[in-house]
């Protein structure tokens, strides 16, 4: 009998790892040997703390970034086969029994480490998307974590010019400067001032809030300029005070545009709305074509028996940490 291990979150913030049976694949199906997983740092945090609006049941197991091998395949799979290296939705675990049709084929172009970015780089691309962006139009970008930094490249490629990225901390900004932003700032008291300077305008026609922190949705609303457009493509935890809707969006006539993930269509495309899996294929061309870059934003690596302390450090959410791999293989 084959043996593997999942991660599983007993309680807010206590994490194990636990045997698994993986079962073997029926119709449909494939199972997968874990290669790389992808800590998501903002959702699994929350998730693990039970923060407020992650509505959490224990036990659960998280994860949702997935490279593997496939190492068997359920009747009538013919797209797929053993050996293949494919990208998938799954947790945390050693191994992922999943449907065939929600796997796609990694290019060997796109390394392991690589391609367990997808999830991330497609949850920026949905945001950037809904923008509906312009050649030409500026785009300030709250928060240069992770997927905030994925976005502002993003940005860049859908002809966002200038792109800047805004972060509370200074090694953040830098890493931001390297990977996808024109331009970036600090998060002060002064930064309103300093992102008009820098524009020469009334503030951003696009405003891309990835923070995940509630106070950062009145600042998006502040630093868009008139007829502009605020994509709130983070997932806060909490409420937002101090909102002054005529002053702060009537008035400005701006468009507030709610970009969660679940909000894509699970069928067919429409402009702006592409499906989970189409933003898949998309994200590992773009890292095939090496339009993308990754690498930079890895800053942890941990093999899969150091799991706890990998969520330990996420409990602690340093700025230092950024991409979070979890070795498998």
């Amino acid at each position: 009998m084959m043996r593997g291990h999942r991660v599983v979150v007993t309680a807010p913030g206590q994490v194990e790892l636990e045997w698994v049976d993986p079962p073997p694949p029926k119709h449909g199906q494939v199972l997968l040997r874990a290669l790389n997983t992808l800590i998501s740092p903002g959702t699994e945090r929350a998730f693990f703390l039970n923060l407020e609006n992650a509505d959490t049941e224990f036990p659960f197991f998280p994860g949702y970034s997935f490279v593997g091998e496939v190492i068997a395949v359920g009747d009538d799979v013919v797209a797929l086969e053993s050996g293949d290296r494919v990208i998938c939705r799954a947790a945390h675990q050693s191994h992922a029994l999943v449907d065939a049709s929600l796997c796609l084929k990694a290019p060997a172009e796109v390394a392991d480490e690589a391609a367990a970015f997808f999830a991330l780089l497609a949850i920026a691309m949905q945001g950037v998307r809904k923008a509906r962006l312009e050649l030409g139009e500026s785009v300030a970008v709250l928060g240069a974590g992770v997927v905030g930094i994925l976005a502002m490249r993003l940005a860049q490629l859908s002809g966002g010019l200038p792109v800047i990225g805004i972060d509370l901390d200074e090694r953040r900004l830098r890493l931001a400067k390297q990977v996808g932003a024109d331009e970036t700032l600090l998060s002060d008291e002064q930064l309103q001032d300093n992102l008009r300077a820098l524009l020469g305008a009334a503030g951003a026609e696009v405003v891309i809030e990835l923070t995940g922190a509630p106070s950062a949705v009145l600042t998006a609303f502040q630093l868009a300029a008139p007829r502009g457009r605020v994509v709130l493509a983070g997932s806060a935890r909490g409420l937002t005070g101090e909102v002054n809707f005529y002053r702060d969006l009537h008035k400005k006539g701006l468009r507030v545009i709610g970009a969660h993930e679940t909000a894509r269509p699970l069928r067919e495309d429409s402009p702006g709305y592409w499906t989970a899996l189409r933003e898949y294929a998309l994200c590992l061309d773009l890292l095939a074509r090496g339009r993308i870059q990754t690498a930079p934003l890895i800053t942890h690596r941990y093999n899969w028996r150091e799991f706890p302390a990998a969520y330990a450090q996420l409990a602690n959410w340093g700025k230092a940490a950024m991409g979070m791999i979890i070795e498998w293989d």
